[in-house]
């Protein structure tokens, strides 16, 4: 039975891959999403008796970051990052840091993402725009100015050596660890990161994914006739 596990374990890990490409080629239009690939890895037991069984394992998400294209939109609220670095926004469930930089004030004045999360400032507290303040421009460090006259700093931040980077919410991403001040990173108005997904690229990996699965399953059910085939002899 060992070739059946082990077939089953390469299946599970192949529909993994798929959700994932699936996920990404649905996201290849979304602002400041970033796209994804499964990891493989092996699993090697012993059966007591022979030699051992190696099985893969595709449990493992890896996250691209690499830069996605700024698209002009002239928007004075929508921010765009270059380098490496992340807006890091309030959320019920604490701060999260995201490349989504569609922002606009709300009621109160305070600067929020689209869905509603306040955006942070380098010192973690809410930004405050006022409601009379027209000529809005941002400097490359992320300082907010009306007329001339600073009102705040983007709050743009890295995560710490060790810092995992958790998924959340397709754009958001949860810090498991420390983060500090992006340095090597600049704010550009007036622009929007898209998504880093390569639609080309992706639907070729879903192609090549597709005809894995189905190498698979053909070796699954061959498999199966051959243990069956070997039962009933046995049992004649």
């Amino acid at each position: 039975m060992e070739s059946s596990y082990v077939t089953l374990t390469r299946q599970s890990g192949l529909m993994q891959e798929m959700r994932v490409i699936a996920n990404n080629i649905a996201n290849s239009a979304t602002t400041g999403f970033r796209q994804e690939g499964v990891l493989f890895s092996e699993y090697v037991a012993g059966t007591g008796n022979g030699p051992s069984v190696s099985m893969a394992l595709g449990n493992v998400r890896n996250t691209s970051m690499e830069q996605g294209t700024l698209t002009s939109t002239g928007g004075r609220f929508d921010f765009a990052i270059e380098g490496n670095g992340f807006f890091q926004v309030e959320t019920t469930a604490g701060p999260r840091l995201t490349r989504a930089g569609t922002f606009t004030p709300n009621a109160e004045g305070e600067l929020v993402t689209h869905a509603g999360y306040r955006v942070l400032d380098a010192g973690g507290a809410p930004i405050f725009i006022p409601p009379d303040a027209p000529d809005m421009a941002v400097g490359a460090d992320g300082t907010l100015s009306a007329n001339g006259q600073p009102l705040a700093q983007l709050g743009l931040v890295i995560p710490g050596e060790g810092t995992q980077m958790i998924r959340e919410d397709g754009v958001m991403f949860r810090a498991e660890g420390e983060v500090e001040p992006a340095a090597q990173a600049s704010v550009v108005q007036g622009f929007l990161e898209s998504s880093n997904v390569n639609p080309i690229g992706q639907v070729a990996r879903m192609i090549e994914v597709q005809r894995a699965y189905e190498l698979g399953q053909s070796f699954a059910e061959n498999e199966d006739e051959r243990l069956k085939s070997a039962t009933s002899t046995f049992f004649k």
